[in-house]
């Protein structure tokens, strides 16, 4: 299938856990955003939460001078400390994610229709303020045509499902990720996806979403680049993007 170029926005929550650890400023959370710009990545996101346990609100705040690729502010609107940190920042994208202050990372997508009146305007807010809006789903078909009705700009496929399966040699498990992005550029909607995507699975999962826009890695990006160095690695997503 023909096949547009997938921007590739890098996560860095686990730089900001690591400096955390041991308090100070090492590593030097915006040097590293700075750096993986210049190594060729089209985005940085962060993912501040309320206990600001890796990414701290003022992160936040100071990413906005060093950011000139796409930025993308995920969370929970649910948290007005959360909405009034993105109206501050006013990041290129907000990502609306549905978890609880206790998770140790996203496990779900929103119920679009059970909460169609709150993502609808919350979604009206952020578009007010000139930042394009990404709502998190599961790839249900239903979820995709609920998200339509919020007005929403993006949607971002929730793939932890995916990427375990398809671990196990279960290459079918991309289907219903198929469907839900055609479905989804059928009504308008733009596509993004991201959650334990890795250099194992992306180049498959690129291949198989029609008009995939935009994957956000984290996790298995900074653990592979451990191993085999942040530059190499970023520039080895982008080959596998193409």
């Amino acid at each position: 299938m023909t096949q547009n170029q997938c921007k590739l926005s890098v996560n860095i929550n686990k730089i900001a856990t690591l400096r955390n650890s041991r308090g100070g400023n090492v590593p030097d959370l915006l040097k590293v955003a700075a750096d993986i710009q210049k190594f060729g990545a089209q985005g940085i996101t962060i993912h501040p939460r309320p206990d600001e346990r890796h990414i701290r609100y003022q992160d936040a705040r100071d990413l906005k001078s060093i950011v000139y690729a796409e930025y993308n502010i995920e969370g929970n609107p649910l948290e007005q400390s959360f909405i009034d940190l993105v109206l501050e920042t006013k990041p290129t994208q907000v990502t609306l994610v549905p978890d609880g202050n206790d998770n140790l990372t996203s496990n779900a997508g929103w119920n679009t229709i059970k909460n169609k009146d709150f993502l609808t305007e919350i979604t009206q807010e952020f578009q007010r303020n000139n930042i394009r809006v990404s709502i998190f789903v599961d790839p249900v078909l239903e979820m995709i045509e609920g998200a339509k009705i919020t007005g929403t700009d993006r949607i971002e496929l929730y793939t932890e499902a995916f990427a375990h399966q398809y671990g196990l040699g279960n290459k079918n498990a991309i289907e219903p990720y198929t469907k839900a992005a055609i479905l989804a550029h059928e009504l308008g909607i733009g596509i993004n996806a991201g959650h334990d995507l890795s250099l194992d699975n992306i180049q498959f999962f690129n291949q198989n979403i029609p008009n995939l826009m935009e994957v956000s890695i984290g996790h298995a990006l900074i653990s592979e680049s451990l191993y085999l160095g942040l530059d190499n690695v970023v520039n080895m997503y982008l080959q596998r993007l193409k």
